[in-house]
């Protein structure tokens, strides 16, 4: 019997969906010039990871013969109870709610590695390929790229200085509607504190409206506030102020997606969410059939990690970190790129990024003379059209994203320099 044989191996639509995503080819250019200082890239300073908080929680957990047994061994998909347990009365304590006034229960909260995969996790649950996710506009891009891989529609709404525009949402919903395609509109997607990528923390005032538009626009189908504090603890100026969750009085419009990946450890890859508990099931089901349990030793010392108190003074020492990094950057940006017309920034509440805008006229994109011109100079960045979903608000290509994260503060300064030579290039003086 003769049997053809093919070239190439059909692919499925949603690996043809995830194609061309910028994550891939940032890190490609970032490895491919290893010379460069990188403003780009969100990673923490290996030099803050707790290295002496992370040993001295192994070592607790393998003085435990029982308890390193239980860490060794496969965990429940939902995790690992007593960081769940842990986890809820953190995010009750900080947003100053008592336990039996909250309405949630530890079987609302799900360990999953690393925030990330709880948003995928949300999105499988909430979104068929068509549905739309509204985003700010600018958002963080990686989500963009999961939407992306769902066949999903992220429209942008506007943002200003104080985060996503509530009034703005509202019209946005109404030209959907207009278009009789408000059946497809599932969720809105807000990064509340110190956003990536502005540094942007929504004031209080815009976390009551936009939970009030999600309920009162939840007609012919519930809409869901995904909303991402992922950087909650890295506040380095102003208050904490409430979660989105706790102005939801019903408890059936807020998920709430947090990670431990950049207050304590982005290798350990524990992330957590609250849930409605109508989503409890479903983002369980999906859960089950993709991992059947995050890494459950990771669990374990995060829980060790908590139970030692060696989470809060790590923070500590994070954020007088952090800050002096923000710093060296907001004042070399001063000196650098203060006197160039049209050129403006963001200062940031917290996080690990400014975003900064450059005159209209200037591509700071993938595919303007910016980017090649900065690598020239001896920097790289991410280009902050990346960070604008296909459709709502246009996307502003004379915009980028700068991480203070990774370098030294003096790698810092001479990167803003670098990137001044390479603006001053293309301003009309």
């Amino acid at each position: 019997m003769r049997y053809e044989t093919f070239d190439v191996v059909p692919l499925s639509r949603r690996a043809e969906w995830s194609e061309g995503q910028p994550i891939s080819e940032l890190m490609s250019l970032a490895i491919a010039n290893p010379d460069l200082i990188s403003l780009a890239a969100g990673f923490v300073d290996e030099r803050t990871l707790p290295v002496a908080a992370a040993s001295r929680a192994v070592e607790e957990i393998f003085n435990d013969p029982q308890l390193a047994r239980a860490a060794l061994q496969y965990g429940t998909t939902p995790g690992f109870v007593p960081l769940r347990e842990a986890i809820l009365a953190r995010h009750l304590s900080a947003d100053h709610v008592a336990p039996s006034e909250s309405g949630l229960t530890v079987d609302q909260v799900v360990c999953t590695a690393g925030s990330n995969q709880l948003l995928h996790l949300i999105s499988e649950c909430i979104l068929d390929p068509g549905d739309i996710m509204l985003c700010g506009s600018p958002t963080y891009f990686v989500y963009l790229g999961t939407l992306a891989n769902l066949g999903a529609r992220a429209i942008g709404v506007t943002t200003d200085a104080e985060g996503m525009d509530p009034d703005s949402l509202e019209a946005t919903l109404q030209q959907i509607d207009a278009k009789g395609e408000l059946h497809r509109v599932k969720g809105i997607y807000v990064a509340s504190f110190s956003d990536n990528p502005c540094g942007i923390t929504l004031p209080i005032d815009r976390r009551r409206r936009i939970v009030d538009i999600a309920k009162r626009w939840s007609q012919s189908a519930r809409l869901v506030v995904i909303e991402d504090v992922a950087y909650r603890e890295l506040l380095y100026s102003g208050d904490d102020i409430p979660s989105m969750r706790s102005l939801d009085a019903d408890g059936d419009t807020v998920v709430l997606a947090g990670t431990f990946s950049k207050p304590f450890s982005p290798g350990i890859r524990v992330g957590w969410g609250l849930l409605p508990e109508y989503l409890v099931e479903p983002v369980g089901n999906q859960k089950g059939n993709i991992d059947f349990g995050s890494p459950n030793f990771n669990q374990l010392l995060m829980a060790k990690v908590l139970e030692l108190n060696l989470f809060d003074p790590h923070v500590q020492t994070l954020c007088a970190q952090y800050r002096k990094k923000m710093r060296a950057m907001l004042d070399a940006m001063d000196t650098h790129l203060s006197a160039l017309p049209g050129v403006s920034w963001v200062k940031p509440t917290g996080g690990l990024y400014v975003w900064l805008r450059l005159p209209a006229e200037i591509d700071a994109g993938p595919g303007g003379k910016l980017l090649t011109e900065a690598m020239r100079e001896g920097m790289f960045y991410v280009p902050g059209e990346y960070c604008y979903p296909l459709e709502g608000e246009p996307a502003c290509k004379n915009t980028l994203r700068l991480s203070f994260g990774v370098q030294s503060t003096e790698r810092i300064r001479i990167g803003i320099e670098s990137l001044a030579r390479a603006i001053r290039k293309f301003v009309v003086q």
